[in-house]
Formats: structure tokens, sequence, C-alpha cells
């Protein structure tokens, strides 16, 4: 892997992982459409360890926070009385469905859609447009149709329950976890900005608990690793992107509607298909 594909890869995971387009399939058509092979495991994991990163430096007063609203919590027997106590177990139990998913069904997941050391095949990119186009179609439904109107201090264990539920699904490439999560809040009438805020912080668990799943299957598979300096680069490409990507985003919702988002989804899920089945009839 050369430095250059590094920077894309990088910039790609950073940018993703946070804009509701789907970093996991993004990882996969990218290298597909540039004739690349999949960068395999120990580069992927480089790249979710430097979102990681992003999330913990953008949110770190958050987390203090939380932390101390959770120790409350506990020091008072679980009589939970502010959102700042509620929270963080908010965020525990929304985190459940998810790991439940990826135990269960990562290895398969990872099966169909990602062949290590080699370029992806037609029938993987179709499913990945289908699934773009969905979760598009979802997100302009929570969109157009809810009342963006409640603050995140108005979240409850039933939006927490659901959410988590939907952040399962983001397992598929295509689905997004934070596309689906957003449009999760959305759909239960969250404010843009709100929405966007507690499936970032959701997806602080999730995340370091995959990038954390992967660094066990390098060392007990003995995954051949990717140069030193085009793993170190991914990271803090994927880092330092990440972060931004975290920041903007977070104001352009203040403001903005997810509209420009739906469009790309389609757009690309249309995309995807013409040369997917172009492939397919070669």
């Amino acid at each position: 892997m050369s430095a250059l594909q590094a920077v894309v890869l990088g910039l790609v995971q950073g940018l993703t992982e946070f804009i509701p387009v789907s970093s996991s399939a993004h990882l996969i058509i990218v290298p597909w459409l540039l004739g690349w092979p999949d960068p395999g495991l120990t580069f992927d994991v480089a790249l979710h360890l430097g979102t990681l990163a992003a999330l913990l430096a953008y949110f770190w007063g958050d987390w203090v926070n939380l932390l101390a609203g959770f120790l409350e919590s506990l020091a008072g027997r679980g009589r939970v009385r502010h959102q700042s106590q509620r929270l963080l177990w908010f965020i525990i139990v929304g985190s459940v469905p998810g790991g439940i998913a990826g135990v269960l069904g990562d290895k398969y997941i990872e099966r169909f859609f990602h062949q290590p050391g080699s370029t992806h095949q037609a029938t993987p990119m179709l499913a990945i447009a289908g699934l773009v186009a969905a979760l598009g179609l979802a997100l302009w439904a929570g969109e157009r149709y809810a009342r963006h109107r409640r603050p995140l201090a108005d979240l409850t264990w039933k939006d927490t329950v659901l959410i988590g539920l939907a952040q399962a699904l983001a397992l598929l490439p295509g689905v997004s976890r934070s596309g689906s999560t957003i449009t999760a809040g959305l759909l239960l009438g969250l404010r843009r900005e709100a929405a966007a805020r507690f499936s970032f912080l959701l997806a602080t668990p999730i995340v370091a608990g995959a990038g954390l799943k992967k660094l066990l299957d390098v060392i007990r598979d003995g995954s051949s690793a990717p140069p030193a300096l085009a793993t170190a680069v991914g990271f803090l490409v994927a880092a330092a992107s990440g972060y931004l990507c975290i920041k903007y985003l977070l104001l352009y919702l203040q403001r903005r509607t997810v509209y420009v988002f739906v469009y790309y989804r389609l757009a690309l899920g249309a995309l995807l298909i013409v040369l997917s089945l172009a492939l397919l009839i070669e």
C-alpha cells in the first residue's frame, strides 16, 4: 500500500464515518472503483482507531460530564434524576443491540463483502447499492415528515432502544451507523443537531468495541500488515478528518436539512447499480 492510498482511504473513513453516507460502503466502493485490492484487516483497524480518537478528542468534555453524572447516579442508589446522569445509561443501553449484532453477524458480513487481497465483485456491490438507496429514502422520510423540535434532554428509554436497534443495522455496508441513528432520531422528533450529537456519543463504545474486536482478530489470525508508514498515515488522516467532520457537521445541522445526504445516497446507489450490472453483463 502506498502513502497516497493510505491518505485517500483515511480521508474516506474520517469523512464518511460521521456523514450519514456509510463509511464501510465507501471503504469497499473506493478501492473497487480505483482497482485497488482490499487493504486488509490490519489497516481497517488503524482507520477505526483513528475515528475513535476523533470521537474522544471532540467529545472529551462531554464524556467527563457523562462519567461524573453516571457516578452520581450510582451514588444515589440507582435514582437517575438529571439528564447528565441518564445520558450515559442511555448510551450503555443503546449500545447493546449493536454489540450483539456485531458479535453474532460480523464474520458473515465480512465474508460476503470483503475479500482481502482481491478486488471486489459485482454482486456485493449490488447489495450495497440497494442498502445505500434504501437508507437514503428512510433519511428523506425522517427529514420530510418528522417534527424536529425535541432537544437531547427529552430523550427517553424508548427512544434509546429504538435508536440502538437502528445502529445494529449499520453492520451492513451501505446502511451507515450515523445514517441509521440520525434517521431514527429524526423520525422520533429530535432536532437535527441533537440527533447527530447522540449518534456520535452512541457510536463511541461501538467504534471502540469494533476496533478492539478487529485488533484481536489480527492477533489471532496473524493477518499480514501493510507498511508501518501507510498504517500510521491512515490513522492520522482518519483522526484529523474525522474530528473536522464532526465539528462542521454539527454546525451544519443546526441550520440546514439532511436533504443533501439523501440526494448523494440516491445518486450513489444508482451509479453503483449501473456499474455492477455492466460488470455482470460482461
